[in-house]
């Protein structure tokens, strides 16, 4: 039989491949804003008022399409602003300060951490289940101690650089020309500690998924919520932080246009990653989350002149090969379900309201043995 070539099967990895350029061109740009002076916490608040304004049109027409009007209630609205101020606002703000403080590589390889996290906070309060014969537990905790044990070099080993940046091509007029000014002072450490803070508060909001999910079954409505409120807690934070009215504005081209880019991708990986796990299963779209890394590395050593150490390259390896230790236990955990229980419940439980990290909810949180009960609390929402 004659092998015919069909480029369906391959769209799902070629946008997943296409969706990590546009992550990594985010962390890439949104650092060269920040380093232009952009206050990382008005940047958050345009990011998240920017994505609130591009779903709004998706969440009136899930609302329509549902034909009935979904109640929150006054529990589940507590529940979606707990989330919004953990998982979105002091998340991002973490995660911005720490991808400023520090580099863009080290920020795309940290976030690798996230499976390792909330393997840990699910296990904590019982959403997985600890065997101490089982192949796969065994699998999962070695894969969380290397991802953490690779986080840690990259703070605290530097050793030899790679990537000299005084022998590379450096263009010092194009960067003057940007306004781009490097932290005068080592801020690395506290840089990766700030990412390593919001990884774990990115752990929580996954988790905080589930609950979510059960007062909202709707992706898109939580969503959408999750961002307008996430928007009114960072402005409020950014008030009492930053006294000076100056930092909301946004004087140089690449700083609005940062801004309006980051708040429109978070809408479009939300269309784009539910449509891969659709077809492909959510274990496919987390095995992408490494390309980000390299990407990012590759070019920011490259335009943004970052320094790469043999000790931040040996510990973003660590942290990429922990990453698919962790998942390759938790696959062990879903062969045994149905392909279409496992789209289902993508649905009921999986928003994407950052960069990344949808795809990592459905492999971690679920366990064989939740498998019967879910599809009674599927059947019952369906009803």
């Amino acid at each position: 039989m004659a092998w015919r070539f069909s480029f369906d099967d391959y769209k799902p990895a070629v946008a997943m491949v296409g969706l990590q350029c546009i992550f990594a061109a985010l962390a890439i740009f949104s650092r060269a804003a920040l380093l232009q002076g952009m206050s990382p916490r008005v940047f958050v608040f345009y990011r998240n008022a920017i994505a609130t304004v591009a779903m709004a049109p998706a969440m009136f027409l899930s609302s329509k399409k549902s034909g009935s009007r979904i109640s929150i209630g006054f529990k589940g609205f507590f529940v979606i602003s707990i989330t919004a101020l953990v998982g979105v606002t002091a998340n991002q703000n973490a995660y911005f300060e720490g991808l400023y403080l520090s580099s863009s590589s080290a920020a795309s390889a940290i976030v690798n951490l996230i499976p390792a996290i909330t393997f840990v906070m699910a296990a904590t309060v019982g959403l997985e289940k600890i065997r101490a014969r089982s192949w796969r537990t065994v699998a999962k905790i070695v894969g969380t101690i290397v991802c953490v044990a690779g986080a840690a070099s990259m703070a605290l080993i530097k050793g030899p650089k790679l990537l000299n940046s005084q022998m590379l091509p450096k263009n010092i007029t194009v960067l003057n020309m940007l306004g781009i000014v490097q932290p005068e002072h080592d801020t690395w450490f506290l840089g990766c500690v700030l990412l390593f803070v919001s990884s774990c508060f990115w752990a929580f909001w996954i988790i905080m998924l589930v609950p979510v999910s059960k007062h909202c079954p709707d992706p898109v409505i939580s969503g959408t919520w999750m961002l307008f409120i996430a928007t009114i807690l960072n402005g409020i934070f950014t008030v009492l932080v930053d006294d000076n009215t100056k930092v909301w504005t946004l004087p140089t081209p690449l700083q609005l246009a940062t801004c309006v880019y980051a708040g429109t991708t978070s809408a479009f990986s939300f269309c784009v990653q539910s449509w891969c796990v659709s077809r492909r299963g959510p274990l496919f779209t987390a095995l992408f989350n490494p390309v980000c890394t390299v990407i990012t590395t590759f070019v920011s050593s490259l335009f943004l002149h970052e320094d790469l150490y043999v000790g931040s390259l040996m510990g973003a390896i660590s942290v990429i090969i922990g990453l698919y230790i962790v998942l390759w236990g938790k696959a062990k955990d879903v062969q045994g379900m149905k392909p279409q229980v496992l789209v289902t419940a993508d649905e009921q439980h999986g928003i994407i309201i950052d960069d990344s990290e949808k795809d990592l909810e459905q492999p971690l949180l679920r366990d064989d043995e939740q498998q019967s009960e879910h599809d009674d609390v599927i059947k019952c929402d369906k009803a």
